[in-house]
């Protein structure tokens, strides 16, 4: 892979939704954010459900997310993605994406995160990512120390093509991520847990996402 060009455009906002199980309330949620702000793609994060309450939940979302212009991505369920109507599946490890990405490509987005070391992540970009993310909390709640988010986003920046996100936990990591060369920036749990309301939220993080300056 080449080095990218210098020029770049500002990064754009990727929103991780609660696992939660009112699908209604999220719906209302997203639909104010989306009219605040510009959004890239929206990764359902889904609750423990039998399968076609998944998909039916996943139907719910997919009308206002993608009618607002951004795709929808499932968490983990590649096996849902064409009955529910989403853009694609977001995938937690090289294994999880290779096992999923021949049912998704060339139709369907194909994302990796999950991403432990920087091996995993060209293995992803070998496999066949869409993009890569790198700082999601994995299933317990945990998740890298902020340099490390920022300096893994940093390297990947400088030397690949293919989309890097870069997770904020907090709505300040969005300066460094964007001085690092983030392509998307992702906030989840720091805009819907945010005291001022996560339409609010949104819109501080939108204002953060701008480059000021052309990297070098």
């Amino acid at each position: 892979m080449s080095p990218r060009s210098s020029i770049r455009a500002s990064p754009r906002l990727y929103i991780l939704t609660p696992a939660a199980s009112d699908g209604a309330a999220l719906a209302g949620v997203l639909a104010e954010i989306f009219r605040a702000v510009d959004v890239a793609a929206v990764l359902l994060r889904l609750p423990d459900a039998d399968e076609r309450s998944l998909i039916n939940r996943v139907k719910a979302a997919a009308g206002g997310v993608q009618g607002a212009g951004a795709a929808l991505l499932v968490d983990g369920r590649p096996d849902i993605v064409a009955r529910a109507g989403a853009d694609g599946a977001h995938l937690a490890g090289p294994d999880a994406l290779q096992a999923a990405v021949r049912t998704l490509k060339p139709n369907y987005i194909a994302g990796a995160g999950g991403l432990r070391s920087r091996h995993d992540a060209m293995v992803a970009a070998e496999t066949g990512a869409d993009y890569v993310m790198f700082g999601e909390p994995d299933a317990a709640g945990h998740h890298p120390s902020r340099d490390a988010v920022i300096d893994r986003v940093a390297w990947w920046a400088e030397l690949f093509e293919i989309p890097c996100v870069g997770y904020a936990t907090a709505l300040d990591d969005i300066d460094a991520l964007v001085a690092a060369g983030a392509d998307f920036v992702a906030v989840g749990d720091a805009l819907f847990d945010d005291p001022r309301g996560p339409k609010a939220a949104a819109a501080e993080a939108a204002a953060r996402l701008t480059v000021t300056e052309t990297t070098t």
